[in-house]
This record gives structure tokens, sequence and C-alpha cells, in this order.
């Protein structure tokens, strides 16, 4: 019995097993005598955290503290959340995902690969844990901005759901990743020897839609109709999915929606810097996929909240491709025509800057250097403070850096970034630019969904939580440069949008779960707290 519990990560408490646990555990003489307190246990991890010499090398360290001991992992990654973070999600999960078969050590997750048609509820069984809360899935096409990763996408629904533990206090247990191996199209990848995935070009058409609707009706099935968030599918499968599936479970996908409300929480704390109302805000997108789309989206709603047509509002938002300006003469996709311009056709960024006069620029091109010198300096004489939003990641793929939107609007930037950058000093000040993550949406939407028992996740919880977030951010922090909150109170970010959220469940018929008077209070007793349990 005591081998057996030092080996399962949910009870394992390594030196911190009491006297008397190892006496009745059968614990003697398997651990060294002296017992640790879990304040200690952390001690040891951060020395060990800061020793590692590549942040790689730090993923690995963190994934097999989180495979050996549970507890532990995630006490650390709460109370140090702002050194981790980037470590276990963006933007070394990039790197982790382009290394994944050749850094593998233990399977976390489930695997569901296009050999598996036909017995995908059986798969699902295989699972130890029925009581399953929040699935999130990929199938590894477009990580970040990465491209086709195929089964090595596995380590976004892995960290993805680490965050939903440690920012919003889901249980470990209650999170499943899955991947949806359907192939890969990266030829490096099916040549690698140690590639983990399977050996084929991925599905397309009719045969990868039934195996993605088996997934979700087997999910269904199999487990108390938990949350599923879909992650990383390339932009036509993105849409198409999210349409298919929004309103038939409760499912959300984070790039098209998570990017989308952090981004308007972003421009609605600007509002307040640069004195120019939401309102009145014209925006210009580097980039028109799935995420560009889905902000825009988001923004036009919460336009029309503000009082304009939904016309009017989206003439607030123009897009730019490889092709320039998305214009109505374009032969274009459907989901881009609502954002076309009728316009002339313009040839590129800086000549859409200069016709449109946008208040922000919000990249999502996954093109580092889109956002250039001349850029930032037509934004700069545009506005007297340009709002520059750099979101795509990991960091070698933003638009710009934080020092080279400051340096290009002479510090008169409002600058946010998908991946994180150091402080800068300009000068006259050190300015802390804003990591626009969406660690600060999902997890407190994932548990506003949870707690209610939400059928559907909609559209107003976004704008809810959109709102919520920036109506958190304090005056200090806009004196500071940031336009978002310090990642350090990102669970009591959780908490009030979690609250936000149960509120439209409520409000929209949506919950099926009962709530009580006080839902602060319920959420905050709802919340894992990573800490040891006393076993005797």
């Amino acid at each position: 019995m005591g081998v057996e519990l030092l080996h399962d990560p949910m009870l394992n408490k390594g030196t911190a097993f009491t006297e008397l646990e190892r006496d009745i555990f059968h614990l003697r003489g398997l651990l060294p005598p002296r017992v640790f307190t879990l304040a200690e246990q952390q001690d040891r991890i951060m020395e060990n955290f800061a020793g590692k010499d590549t942040d790689l090398e730090r993923y690995i360290f963190l994934v097999a503290l989180q495979d050996r001991n549970e507890t532990l992992f995630y006490r650390t990654l709460v109370d140090h959340i702002e050194a981790m973070l980037p470590i276990v999600y963006t933007p070394t999960v990039g790197e982790a995902c382009r290394q994944f078969g050749h850094i593998f050590r233990r399977s976390r997750g489930l695997y569901i690969s296009s050999h598996d048609r036909g017995r995908v509820s059986q798969v699902l069984r295989n699972w130890p844990v029925t009581d399953i809360k929040v699935v999130v899935v990929t199938d590894g096409e477009r990580i970040l901005g990465l491209g086709d990763l195929g089964a090595h996408g596995m380590g976004i629904p892995i960290g993805k759901l680490a965050l939903y533990t440690a920012c919003a206090g889901i249980p470990p247990q209650a999170c499943l990743p899955v991947m949806l191996d359907v192939g890969t199209d990266n030829d490096l990848l099916l040549e690698d020897p140690l590639y983990i995935g399977v050996r084929q070009h991925r599905l397309r058409g009719e045969e990868y839609a039934s195996l993605v609707e088996e997934f979700v009706l087997a999910v269904q099935e199999v487990f108390p109709a938990p949350l599923i968030q879909f992650e990383d599918f390339a932009t036509a499968n993105a849409l198409a999915l999210l349409q298919r599936y929004r309103y038939r479970v409760a499912a959300f996908n984070d790039d098209i929606q998570g990017t989308a409300a952090v981004v308007a929480a972003a421009l609605l704390t600007a509002s307040r810097v640069t004195g120019v109302p939401f309102s009145e805000q014209r925006m210009v997108f580097l980039g028109a996929g799935a995420a560009a789309t889905g902000i825009a989206d988001l923004l036009v709603t919460l336009l029309m909240e503000e009082g304009l047509t939904r016309d009017a509002a989206r003439r607030r938002c123009w897009m730019v491709d490889v092709d320039g300006l998305v214009v109505a003469a374009d032969t274009l996709p459907d989901f881009k025509r609502p954002y076309a311009q009728d316009v002339a056709k313009l040839p590129d960024l800086l000549a859409t800057i200069q016709a449109a006069r946008p208040t922000a620029i919000i990249g999502v091109s996954g093109h580092h250097g889109g956002f250039n010198a001349d850029v930032i300096r037509e934004m700069a004489l545009i506005n007297s403070r340009p709002v520059i939003l750099a979101l795509s990641n990991p960091t070698s793929h933003s638009e710009c850096t934080a020092e080279e939107a400051y340096r290009c609007s002479e510090g008169r930037a409002i600058f946010a970034s998908g991946s994180p950058f150091h402080t800068v000093d300009t000068g006259v000040r050190p300015l802390i630019s804003a990591q626009a993550n969406n660690a600060y949406i999902f997890p407190g939407v994932g548990l506003g969904a949870v707690l209610s028992g939400a059928t559907c996740i909609s559209d107003s919880m976004f704008t809810a939580a959109a709102r919520k977030l920036a109506s958190i951010v304090a005056d200090t922090d806009l004196a500071s440069g940031t336009i978002l909150p310090p990642i350090s109170t990102i669970r009591e970010v959780s908490v009030a949008i979690a609250v936000a959220v149960i509120g439209v469940a409520r409000k929209e018929g949506l919950a099926t779960l009962p709530i009580p008077r006080d839902i602060e209070d319920h959420v905050r007793k709802s919340m894992y707290q990573p800490a040891y349990s006393n076993y005797v």
C-alpha cells in the first residue's frame, strides 16, 4: 500500500506524510525520516526551478512535479503564478509542443485517434474518473502561431487545464485533456522517428466531422454533461465546430471567444486612459482569421450595447490579411464577409491605418514585425495615446515588442501583448505592459458555467466577463502602464467573472443547478484549494 500511495499523484504527499501516516500506510523507511511542511517543500521546488538553465527545462521539471504530487504542483503554481504562468503556458508551452515527442515522459490525458472511430465512448470509459467537469480538446492543427503540430499539440489542453485549476479552482481530477489525433500535414513530424501520433495526413471532410460528432456525443454519454473547450483548431474547423455545437452542448472556443473577451476588456480599459469613449473606437486588425472575426463579433456586440447599429459597429472594424484590406469586392469566405469594407482596395496595413484612422490596432496575424516602426509612428501621429495590441503567440511571433511600441510612439502607446514582455524604461518612467492572456477569461467563465450547470455558453457570458475584467483594473494599474490587472490577482479575477457568468446563466434561463443567494460566497467555497489532507 505504501509504494502505491507514493506513486499516486493525487494522494502523494512525499516528505510531508506525518509520522502517524507513515506507520499506518507502511511508509516507514520508504521516505527520508524528516517530515516537511508543504511550505518547506515549496522552497525546495522554487530553488530547483530557479536553477534550471532554460524555460523548457523548467517546463519539464514542473510536468514531472505534476506527475508525482499534484497538491504540491498546484500550491506552488498558485503561489508563484507570475513566474510560472509563462512556463506552464504561453510562451514556453509552444516550444514544449514542438519538442513534445522528444521530452515525453508519462502520458497525461486521453488520445483519441482516427483509428478509434466507432469506439470513442469505449475509449472515454478507460479514463479512471467519471465526474469530469471540463474537457479541453484540440486536434493540433493550429498550435498558437506555430501551425500544425499534430499529436504534439497535447501540451495545449494539459496547460489550459492546469490553469483552470490554478486560476479558478476547478479540481484537477475533474479536468480531462483530450487530443483528437486525426493525423498531421506536417511532413517534418511524419518523418520524425519520435513522433507520438498517427502517421498519416489529416482526415478532412465528412470523415473528420463524423469523428468529432462521435466524440461530442460520447462525452455527453460517458460524463455528466461537462463543459467542452475547443482549442487551437484551424480557422475553418474552429468556426464550423463552434457553430455546430455551441447551442447543443456547453461548449466554446477559447481562441475565438476567450481571446475576444480579453481584447474587449483591454479596449474598454484603454478608453479610460485615452478619454475616447468606447462607442467611438475604431479598430484595424492585422489578420482576418478565426481570432480576428471572433474579436470583432464581440466588439460589435459591445458597440451595439453602446447604441450603435450592427452595420455601423461593423464599419468600425477593418481587417487586413495577406492580400491587403478586406473589401466587399473581394472573393471571401462567409466568416470574413461581414467585415469587408465597401471602399477601394488598399494594399497593406499602413495604407489602411492612413485611411481608417483607427484608435487601436489589433495583431492576430502570427507575423513578427507586422507592426513595424512606420505603422507604430503612424498610429502615434493619428492618436495622442495609440492603442497597440500585439496578440500573436509565442513571443517570437508577436507583431511587435513592448519596447518597439513605446520607442516608436515616444512612450505614448498603450500596449498589450499575447506573450509577456519585461518592464520597459522609457527614460521618463518604467512602463509595465499588459499581457492580454486568455487566462484572465476562460477559467472564470468555465467556473461559472460549471457551478451554474449552464446548458450552453452564451455571447452574453463573454460580454459580461469582458466588462467585469475591465472594471477590476485599478487606477494604480493604469498609472504603471498596464490596462489589465496583475496576474497575481487572477484567482480573484476568476471569482468575479464566475459570479458574473452565473448571473447571466440565471437571467437567460441556462442554469440547471441551484444558485444560492450569495453567489460570491458559493463560488469561493466551491474552489479547489491545494492543501494536504490528513489521512488519519
